[in-house]
């Protein structure tokens, strides 16, 4: 059995979510800062669905997405910064920022439950 996963844009939310079998399964949040860049906080995938690499196939596209967009993007997710040290995601703009990348070295990457590869720490 294959699920059918998608990922969208979803400006309203300002996230970008994928949907397994027309369910949302996880997002990636971003907002613009005041020099117009998009800053990436939080990445969280539904426990209900680990396992699968979604936080990957999330991350993969938005970044992809963004990149064609043009945007300057600012990876403060630890999930994203980790992300983004290990794969190119060519004609992407990163603004990397000192504190993220060190917060990302000591995060942890999993998920509190069983799943997926990992996303950052909830905000709240």
């Amino acid at each position: 059995m294959s699920d059918d996963i998608r990922i969208a844009r979803n400006d309203e939310q300002h996230r970008y979510e994928i949907l397994v079998d027309g369910e949302i399964a996880g997002f990636t949040e971003f907002e613009e800062d005041a020099e117009g860049r998009l800053v990436f906080p939080h990445t969280e995938i539904d426990p209900a669905y680990g396992g699968r690499g979604l936080g990957t196939k999330l991350v993969a596209s938005a970044m992809a997405d963004e990149a064609t967009r043009g945007d300057v993007i600012v990876p403060e997710c630890p999930f994203i910064v980790t992300y983004l040290q290990k794969h190119d995601v060519p004609g992407l703009q990163i603004a990397w920022r000192e504190r993220d990348i060190e917060i990302a070295e000591h995060a942890s990457t999993a998920e509190r439950t069983p799943g997926d590869e990992g996303v950052g720490t909830p905000r709240g």
